[in-house]
């Protein structure tokens, strides 16, 4: 069964038992949190990086400037670098050859995408933003109450942030167009079932136009 039509199933499945599909809706104090955005998953050098990204940085450009307007907090993640530790995730043995060794590089962020002074960075060793961080206690301090994410993986990084998002009651908004993930089947799958049962999945110009209206 081809990808969308096996979602189509289950969200028909859904609809008729009656569950999940839930809108949660925006809130009024929300914080962006843009996921790993950083060399290693950005450049198709490295083993984990996609050219697929460049549509993601295009969007999240377009969050950032209103999202500062508003005085919108804003989070990056990405791993610690750590020469000397084994990097299961990075690399395999024999399979990554031609493409750039995990380096320092690969934890920094794209300059496309470039902090500011006053955004907090996280440096994460689990696939959710909020394991094992200061995440939940930041956005508490904000006195944010929705949170908007992008970057990548959707099948990851992305999907785990939904998910602890709604289990500390933060209502999560996915742009669309603001995550991405190397797999197209993987992407579109998750990107359903966040949609399903752990937040909205929504259009890019719905979130500026929310923006536009704080």
């Amino acid at each position: 069964m081809h990808t969308r039509a096996a979602i189509e199933s289950v969200r028909a499945y859904y609809q008729a038992q009656g569950i999940f599909m839930k809108r949660f809706g925006f809130g009024k104090r929300p914080a962006l949190l843009i996921i790993d955005m950083a060399y290693g998953w950005t450049d198709p050098a490295y083993a984990t990086g996609s050219a697929r990204l460049d549509e993601t940085v295009t969007a999240i450009q377009q969050l950032l400037p209103p999202c500062r307007a508003k005085g919108v907090p804003v989070i990056y993640t990405t791993s610690p670098y750590r020469p000397h530790a084994e990097e299961p995730m990075h690399a395999q043995p024999g399979a990554a050859k031609g493409f750039r060794r995990w380096d320092e590089r690969a934890c920094q962020l794209d300059e496309r995408l470039a902090p500011a002074p006053e955004d907090f960075i996280i440096f994460k060793e689990n696939a959710s933003a909020f394991s094992g961080t200061h995440l939940a206690a930041h956005l508490i301090e904000k006195g944010a109450d929705t949170l908007l994410i992008t970057g990548c993986s959707t099948s990851a990084c992305v999907r785990a942030a939904a998910t602890d998002a709604r289990a500390y009651r933060f209502r999560a908004i996915i742009p669309r167009q603001g995550v991405q993930d190397r797999a197209p089947a993987a992407h579109e799958w998750n990107l359903f079932d966040i949609d399903a049962k752990f937040g909205d999945v929504v259009d890019m110009q719905e979130v500026l136009d929310y923006l536009q209206g704080l």
